[in-house]
């Protein structure tokens, strides 16, 4: 609750003058620095240009003005092709388990040691410009600057991804973007290219039921998992090999949105996630996650019923067990949006010496393709140089010049081998990285897939059945939103036929929902397996009883109880909550006279933004308020949501008694504090069905 709030506005004391036009300047004094151009020439007027006469024509001589102007001109780089849409952070990653065993790199074989991280989160179909909160598969990044040289975890919160070769990247993607003949619809997978490409891929089933899950609308960046997807390998110091899946795991929990939810969120704050990032760092309430590992030898693997080279599998942790080892905590926000966030360049081929990688042949095409767009984003081979990406151990070698060159090598040899200069660098066959010795096969070159590649049914059904049954309506009414989006008959009517290969009554929901007819069942390639149901899985299942993390949102009014809101304020922060005042105006005074300022106007700040939901106001403020629309949509859209209300008497009687709010557990008046506690640790999901159509 902000108090004690001071107008004093510190531009009157920064020596401002005006000029003849009124426009200000405001004036270097004493130690003040001084604006200067590029070159550190000090600028004497930064508010007019050079002109002929007061009314005369610009002449073309103003350096200062054509060099801000030009500068201004090329600010813009291209934006990624896919995670253009990112937020990130600073922080430590710290081993708590060393992994000496199965590798050398000092990153996980040092318990102890704070190694320094950058970590970007990301939405993928969207533009730069778009919402937080679509439903999309979520980016998630973390550069690791080991004393070894920069590793790059490049995750997705989703353990599989839609393709099982890199060649159909492009395919996939331009399919999901905006459709090339029309430009819409942003950041949404729910128009007709997509469901075309994906009905008529069936290896796509596996992620695209993911997406059609609560894990594509992720509360909160620090409540989403993180997944390598494809298999790597650590190398230990005898050149033993074993298969590793890197794990992120939330220490607030997974939690996810409802999509109506999501769609508010959107509208109310587009930058939802990224603010969320940002207070909560700025709160010292920093994220974190457990780092684990899937480990596994070819041996094992080749026991699977899939095959784990297969980017569209994913590995049951009831299978392999996840191994935690280390945390990752996020406590620095970014000094400069465009410096860091949008200049950092990840490549999964960024690994130092004792990880190596697997035979995927999607993470194979990987290895190329991230290099090959920070070429063209960054416009330089030098992207290295740019102090987000450059490492921060000792690095030398003989690459030279190129499109804004930092370095300068003082040496006439940048060559190897060579005899001119004892000081350059050298190989170490000691330190060096060192690729797997791998057998290879005597398998014929062509372009094949492996037969084990063939079942795309069988992960899908074994994801969908180990969901809880309100997470299993969420999937089958995610279809159905998504497929009364397409216009073309035939597509949806295939994409049912796929439904079938997954699950039957999943199926029949989504078909009688749109209003069709099933039609048969697609060609399975390999047997559909009935495989055992795995817990991890859900997202509901697992979202744990807690505040930390969470936001809990005061309504109040002029004349509220201070008293009433510092003891709710108190109980949800001594939880680990975050607590947000909204009220009708930007400032209000308290029934003691103190003025606070709202984090946020009823009509900008909606319960959406909220965990749960509390409101302290006066019997004539809740009269007025009963007549506004935003604030009625304020207790709806909470009680929809499924999430705890507290409500004082004025509340019950002019705004609640309006409402289709029914009195069960979790909507309770503020004398039963301790319940309303206990109720905004999680939500109320059998309140779901009774106020919302779900397929």
């Amino acid at each position: 609750m902000k108090k004690n709030l001071d107008h004093n506005d510190p531009a009157k004391n920064m020596n401002t003058k005006r000029g003849n036009g009124g426009e200000p300047h405001q004036r270097a004094e004493g130690d003040t620095q001084v604006l200067t151009t590029q070159q550190g020439v000090p600028i004497s007027d930064n508010q007019n240009s050079l002109k002929a006469g007061d009314r005369g024509p610009t002449l073309l001589e103003d350096f200062a003005l054509r060099e801000k102007i030009t500068h201004f001109d090329h600010e813009r780089i291209p934006e990624r092709v896919v995670h253009a849409r990112g937020s990130a952070a600073h922080g430590y990653f710290e081993l708590t388990e060393s992994l000496a065993e199965y590798t050398t790199a000092n990153i996980l074989t040092e318990t102890g040691k704070q190694t320094p991280v950058f970590t970007r989160f990301s939405t993928v179909a969207g533009n730069k410009g778009s919402k937080d909160t679509p439903r999309d598969v979520r980016g998630f990044s973390t550069k690791f600057y080991t004393d070894e040289g920069n590793w790059d975890l490049v995750a997705n919160n989703m353990p599989i991804f839609f393709i099982q070769d890199a060649i159909k990247f492009p395919d996939l993607i331009h399919a999901v973007k905006p459709e090339p003949d029309r430009g819409f619809p942003q950041a949404a997978s729910a128009h007709d290219t997509f469901w075309d490409f994906v009905s008529l891929t069936p290896e796509t089933m596996h992620n695209v039921i993911w997406l059609m899950s609560d894990r594509a609308l992720p509360r909160s960046f620090s409540m989403m998992e993180g997944f390598s997807i494809h298999s790597f390998r650590l190398i230990n110091k005898e050149g033993k090999s074993t298969f590793v899946r890197f794990h992120w795991k939330p220490v607030a929990g997974v939690q996810s949105l409802i999509w109506d939810e999501a769609v508010k969120i959107s509208g109310a704050d587009p930058d939802y996630n990224r603010r969320d990032l940002f207070e909560a760092i700025e709160a010292g309430d920093y994220p974190e996650w457990h780092l684990g590992v899937q480990l596994f030898t070819e041996e094992e693997a080749d026991k699977f019923p899939f095959d784990h080279l297969d980017a569209t599998k994913l590995i049951p942790e009831e299978t392999v067990p996840v191994k935690i080892i280390g945390k990752l905590v996020l406590n620095r926000y970014p000094d400069n949006f465009f410096a860091e966030t949008e200049q950092v360049a990840f490549c999964p081929s960024h690994v130092p010496p004792g990880i190596d990688f697997s035979n995927d042949p999607l993470l194979q095409g990987r290895l190329f393709s991230y290099l090959d767009t920070q070429l063209s984003r960054l416009g330089s081979p030098n992207f290295a140089q740019i102090p987000i990406n450059a490492p921060k151990c000792p690095f030398a070698n003989n690459q030279k010049d190129g499109h804004m060159q930092m370095r300068v090598p003082k040496t006439r040899a940048l060559y190897d081998p060579q005899s001119l200069d004892p000081e350059r660098p050298r190989e170490s066959e000691e330190k060096g990285f060192k690729s797997f010795d791998e057998q290879l096969d005597d398998g014929v070159k062509g372009r094949v897939r492996a037969e084990s590649f063939a079942d795309h049914y069988s992960q899908p059904r074994m994801f969908y059945r180990s969901q809880t049954p309100a997470e299993q309506a969420h999937i089958a009414t995610a279809y159905t939103f998504e497929l009364s989006k397409v216009d073309t008959p035939h597509v949806r009517t295939r994409m049912l036929s796929h439904l079938r290969q997954i699950d039957e009554e999943l199926a029949n929901r989504v078909a009688k929902a749109l209003g069709m007819e099933l039609p048969e069942p697609a060609e399975a390639m390999a047997p559909v397996q009935d495989l055992a149901l795995s817990k991890p899985l859900q997202t509901i299942g697992r979202t744990p009883k807690t505040l930390q993390g969470r936001m809990i949102g005061i309504l109040v009014a002029e004349g509220s109880n201070h008293s009433e809101i510092k003891k709710f304020e108190e109980a949800a922060m001594k939880e680990g909550a975050r607590v947000k005042i909204v009220a009708p105006n930007k400032e209000v005074a308290l029934d003691d006279g103190t003025r606070i300022q709202a984090d946020e106007r009823v009509s900008g700040g909606p319960s959406v933004f909220f965990d749960a939901v509390v409101s302290i106001i006066m019997p004539d403020q809740a009269k007025k308020m009963a007549k506004d629309s935003a604030t009625l949509d304020w207790f709806n859209d909470a009680y929809v949501h499924c999430k705890a209300i507290a409500y004082c008497g004025a509340t019950d009687e002019f705004i609640l008694s309006k409402l289709p709010v029914k009195k069960d557990a979790f909507v309770t008046p503020l004398a039963e504090i301790d319940s309303f506690i206990d109720n905004a640790k999680q939500r109320l999901w059998e309140r779901e069905p009774k106020v919302r159509d779900l397929a």
